[in-house]
């Protein structure tokens, strides 16, 4: 059975597969697989984490398990997860390695894994990593055992990489900024980096305590976020999600901006330093039909994807495209960063907002979206789609509205949960229709 879902492997702690004894198990069998693969003698892991209480727990077994294969682990503490994909190439890492469980609330956690080149392994080496957690696998002779180090200026580091991407002589200096880092991962470089750069930065939700990240506040929850903008009288808010890798902004009037407006933003600036290769976009089922309409209108066409980054990150690869993301605010632009990088995101923005001297309500006005709601029905997994009787169900509702209506129904790959996002200028049938859904689903 493979252990890993859509983004890692991630689920409730002390339960399979969150315990101690797998994720040891996962890193043996990863450090066999990628022993010596960062092309160096160094036999070198890099480990990250985010603000969870189990990321106590899950670090040590994740180190037990590399050094008994004789793998050197560089530990980071708290860091962002495109923080750990910069650092395993920076130090000619074989693996890097983030715990966390992303958006999810506390009592969850996870892990990603990342190659040599700083990319989130593909389906195959999951595959085979999975496989190999079942075998018996050689340890390391007691004279080859790995050794473990904390690298104590690791967000430091990021932060610089971070601003590395935008022009050495920008600054912020005349923006007020909100920061949301949902008690996360953030915690530490995001404010730090936008008060290098000169902005007034106000920071909120910087406070974990090992069970507050995501709760009522980050990228997933960005009220707080908006409700803080509004009061402080900032220019913009940014929020981050608990491993920030998302990116959810407000502008002054607290209106929250999405994915699909950012990449906005970002197509017309890449589009404009010719950047834009193919002049192409990656987006997903769930971009919004007004941006693809909008993209038509300036010469930029749309390649949609299954919902999740990896597949975006997959699609750029293939076909060599430069910008790609989805609504939840997952942005990828690869010739700077490997992976979704929402502070770098950020800071892209921030400049391009300097740049043009607008309001930030004024600046974001790119396109109107279409009115769209995503509602969760929780306590299922993805194989309920598969009963015959359920999906002529879904059909015949999707067939009802399929003129007035965009329907999408859709398994998380991370929770139990069945996502259905309706998509419609008639808010009441948005509404019908889900309620439509809810009482199919409760019947099983």
């Amino acid at each position: 059975m493979n252990i890993f879902g859509t983004d890692g492997i991630r689920g409730k702690v002390n339960q399979w597969p969150m315990t101690a004894e797998l994720i040891q198990k996962v890193a043996i069998s990863a450090a066999k697989i990628y022993f010596g693969k960062g092309g160096s003698n160094l036999n070198r892991v890099i480990i990250g984490k985010d603000t969870r209480l189990s990321g106590y727990m899950l670090e040590p077994a994740l180190v037990s398990g590399f050094t008994s294969m004789g793998m050197d682990c560089l530990t980071l503490g708290p860091i962002p997860t495109p923080g750990v994909s910069r650092l395993t190439r920076s130090f000619r890492a074989d693996l890097g390695v983030m715990i966390s469980a992303s958006h999810n609330p506390s009592e969850d956690n996870g892990i990603k894994l990342f190659g040599p080149d700083g990319l989130k392994l593909s389906d195959n080496m999951e595959n085979k990593i999975s496989s190999l957690v079942k075998k018996e696998i050689k340890l390391a002779a007691p004279d080859k055992l790995g050794r473990v180090k904390r690298l104590d200026d690791a967000v430091g580091r990021y932060i610089e990489a971070v601003k590395s991407c935008i022009d050495k002589n920008q600054r912020l200096e005349n923006l007020k900024i909100v920061v949301d880092c949902a008690n996360g991962a953030a915690y530490k470089a995001a404010p730090q980096a936008l008060f290098e750069l000169g902005a007034d930065v106000v920071p909120i939700n910087v406070d974990p305590n090992g069970f507050n990240i995501n709760h009522e506040c980050g990228a997933v929850h960005p009220k707080s976020m908006s409700e803080a903008v509004v009061h402080n009288g900032a220019d913009i808010g940014i929020a981050f999600d608990g491993d920030a890798d998302r990116l959810i902004i407000s502008d002054e009037k607290g209106n929250i901006i999405n994915g699909d407006q950012l990449l906005a933003v970002l197509a017309i600036k890449l589009q404009r330093e010719g950047e834009l290769k193919n002049s192409t976009i990656v987006g997903t089922s769930m971009t919004n039909h007004a941006f693809d309409l909008w993209l038509k209108n300036i010469g930029i066409k749309l390649m949609r994807t299954d919902v999740g980054d990896r597949y975006i990150s997959e699609a750029i690869n293939q076909f060599d495209y430069s910008l790609g993301g989805e609504p939840s605010g997952h942005i990828l632009i690869p010739y700077l960063s490997k992976t979704g990088d929402a502070l770098m995101n950020a800071l892209i923005i921030l400049c391009e907002l300097v740049r043009e001297n607008k309001l930030s309500s004024n600046f974001f006005k790119k396109f109107i979206p279409i009115p769209q709601t995503i509602h969760n029905i929780r306590g299922f997994s993805g194989n309920v789609l598969d009963d015959d009787i359920l999906k002529q169900q879904i059909h015949n509702i999707k067939q009802k509205v399929k003129d007035e209506a965009r329907v999408i129904i859709r398994p998380s790959g991370t929770e139990k949960i069945i996502r259905v996002m309706v998509e419609s200028s008639n808010i009441g049938l948005i509404k019908s229709t889900i309620s439509e859904f809810e009482k199919i689903f409760s019947r099983y």
